[in-house]
């Protein structure tokens, strides 16, 4: 197995990270930014191990990155082809590898610098123009950010856009004591004004695939998303034609399509006219035979994330079978299957083996081309209208080969909008969950829907707490983030902050019951990201009415992730650790319905926290309060906000004067 991995989405990516993508990289996938050490002049070799990762491209952008454990002095790369599961070891026989507890334990590694820059832009991704769009260094996908296990990043994110504030979450990252770099305005910070800057550091505790994006409303579907890996994307994404936030406001995207690493075909989604030239179709190149092991076949690791706008994806490739190795950010007992299903936010590394063979119903084409097929799940996105809107790339073996597959998809592929098998999940460092400590089952929260009271303009979902006989959607306040009052201890939050105290020790157990309204009716699946942690998944049952006689938990070595499919019409248990103080968001990953309010934000050992960041000696909030007060300084004066100025008339049609013509802020604001 593969100790490092990397996948990427919108739709769904295939991405690297730690160690880098075996297969070729189309020139228009997204490029690496330096995020290099300083360098180092040595006139012997290291006594400490520097290393390319494995499985690093060969050459072209990326090709030159390298992990660095120069504070790990008579340390060795320990990694092998025979033996992926390890990564460094020492003379006396200490290791880092797949069996290490890295909740507490990682290497020591080196800085890695990057930039981002905001601007707005446009792309041509599927043959027809998307002039809304939000790119981060004018890249789409935005650029991939490289590490090593135990690295510190740093990452200053300059916002050159013009109407928009943004914050930047690093998806998945645990920001262990650090809960002020996990990037959600409103929560964390205020946003950061246009022509503003801010430094997020953060640590690599964790190893495997993930990806950054704006969390300023639906900020991130207008293209403010990235890979986070050591390496190279294949990416597929569900993008429209409007900005969402248009599509927050009329119900759904224009003329959508999926991507496979940044490419699309309008025409396929719906039947849709392009308007400019359409990408080539994303191709991966595998090679049948593995020098390296005569007669074995060669095998590929693809690291694929969901980054969708609204959509859950079935990922397969014809005659393929698909080893599923690692879930999040956790490495798993390998399974096998013929398609896996990827949740918006959660990520999946898979091996396949150049080794094609044929099933029921679809033979071995004489071509040796496959098609990569990308399916929406049932009831859970937007449907595609056309035949074959599913082959979003293609597999060959034949380099010079140009033409289409001719091959059929594995039969059957179920189309059903269900996590992976809960047995298949099982984690390889094993784990062992405590008995809750907020109640006997813990607390209940369940995914309500009013069109009705709308206590702001989009406010129509709310995570009721039970019992409950109100109706609060989230909706955070830019200007005024919780961050600010962590010395509070009053009790007395507002109310549309929806803060829920959970104040235990660092080695108590939080349990949470998600379920739908009525503790039946869930509107769809959901699936929920709970941030600063990855968390047990105790029971997860579909079409099942919430009961506590319903429940039979799994507390020895059950699934750990930080993404979970609420399943449509049932329930999902989960616990986390109450070990990271702070504010962590909880919300529906689906971009409107967090817009809609569908989220909560656990206040995690608040005492703690205060501790951890005192009023009047904080360097961290006096920072936060610089970012505030340019981003007041900015909202203040509605002449700045969308659509900014007009050029002829002088005249901003957001203002009359001084005075703002609508609310700023008409939605959840995450």
């Amino acid at each position: 197995m593969h100790l490092l991995a990397r996948v990427w989405v919108t739709i769904t990516y295939l991405t690297n990270w730690l160690t880098l993508s075996p297969f070729e990289v189309p020139e228009t996938q997204q490029y690496p930014i330096s995020g290099k050490p300083a360098h180092r002049h040595s006139v012997a070799p290291p006594d400490y191990p520097i290393f390319k990762p494995p499985g690093g491209r060969p050459q072209g952008p990326g090709s030159d990155f390298t992990c660095d454990y120069v504070n790990m002095p008579g340390w060795y790369e320990c990694s092998t082809p025979e033996n992926r599961g390890c990564w460094l070891r020492h003379p006396d026989g200490r290791e880092y590898n797949i069996l290490t507890d890295y909740e507490n334990d990682a290497p020591i590694g080196v800085d890695r610098n990057y930039t981002l820059v905001l601007n707005d832009g446009w792309i041509n991704a599927d043959g027809l123009n998307f002039t809304a769009a939000k790119l981060f260094n004018n890249t789409f996908p935005g650029p991939w950010i490289q590490a090593c296990w135990g690295d510190r990043v740093h990452i200053n994110v300059i916002n050159n856009l013009g109407h928009n504030g943004t914050s930047i979450h690093w998806h998945g990252i645990r920001q262990n004591q650090t809960m002020h770099m996990d990037g959600v305005n409103g929560i964390t910070q205020c946003p950061i004004a246009p022509q503003d800057f801010f430094v997020y550091n953060w640590n690599t505790t964790q190893y495997g695939s993930s990806w950054y994006h704006s969390h300023y409303s639906v900020q991130y579907a207008d293209g403010l998303q990235g890979p986070i890996t050591g390496a190279a994307n294949a990416n597929i994404w569900g993008p429209g034609h409007n900005s969402a936030f248009e599509a927050i406001h009329n119900g759904k995207l224009q003329k959508p399509s999926i991507l496979l690493n940044g490419r699309g075909n309008v025409t396929h989604f719906y039947d849709t006219k392009n308007t400019s030239v359409i990408p080539p179709i994303y191709q991966l190149h595998f090679e049948k035979t593995d020098i390296s092991f005569p007669g074995r076949a060669k095998r590929y690791l693809l690291r694929l994330i969901n980054t969708s706008f609204d959509s859950t994806f079935i990922f397969s490739i014809d005659n393929h079978w698909l080893q599923i190795i690692a879930a999040d950010f956790v490495p798993i007992e390998p399974y096998w299957n013929t398609s896996v299903l990827i949740g918006i936010g959660q990520r999946y590394n898979v091996i396949v083996e150049a080794d094609p063979v044929a099933g029921i119903g679809n033979s071995l084409p004489d071509d040796s081309n496959f098609w990569i097929r990308t399916w929406v799940a049932d009831d859970c996105g937007t449907q595609g209208g056309s035949a074959g809107y599913e082959e979003t790339g293609i597999l060959r073996y034949d380099d010079a080969s140009t033409s289409n597959p001719t091959s059929s998809p594995w039969s059957p592929v179920s189309k059903a909008c269900s996590d992976e098998t809960y047995t298949s999940l099982k984690p390889k460092r094993p784990w062992f969950v405590g008995q809750a400590v907020n109640g006997k089952v813990g607390e209940e929260f369940d995914v309500t829907l009013n069109t009705d009271a709308r206590p702001f303009p989009l406010g129509i979902f709310s995570l009721e707490p039970t019992p409950s006989s109100g109706f609060t959607p989230l909706q955070i306040n830019y200007s005024d983030p919780i961050f600010f009052h962590l010395d509070d201890f009053s009790g007395k939050w507002p109310a549309d902050w929806v803060v829920v105290p959970e104040n235990y020790t660092s080695t108590d157990w939080v349990y949470l019951v998600l379920t739908g309204q009525g503790k039946k009716t869930t509107y769809g699946a959901h699936p929920i990201h709970l941030h600063g942690h990855d968390f047990a998944i105790l029971q997860q049952v579909e079409n099942t009415p919430y009961s506590p006689d319903q429940l039979n938990l799994t507390w020895n070595n059950p699934p750990r992730r930080d993404v979970v499919l609420l399943p449509q019409n049932g329930f999902v248990v989960i616990a986390f650790k109450a070990d990271n103080p702070g504010a962590w968001l909880v919300h529906c990953h689906i971009a409107y319905h967090a817009s809609f309010g569908l989220a909560m934000q656990i206040l995690e050992r608040q005492n703690d926290a205060n501790n951890i960041w005192p009023h009047g000696k904080s360097h961290a909030l006096a920072e936060a309060g610089r970012v505030c007060d340019n981003w007041n300084t900015w909202y203040g004066n509605c002449s700045n906000w969308w659509p900014g100025v007009n050029q002829t008339t002088g005249i901003n049609p957001s203002c009359k004067g001084n005075e703002p013509l609508h609310v700023f802020q008409d939605d959840s604001g995450i």
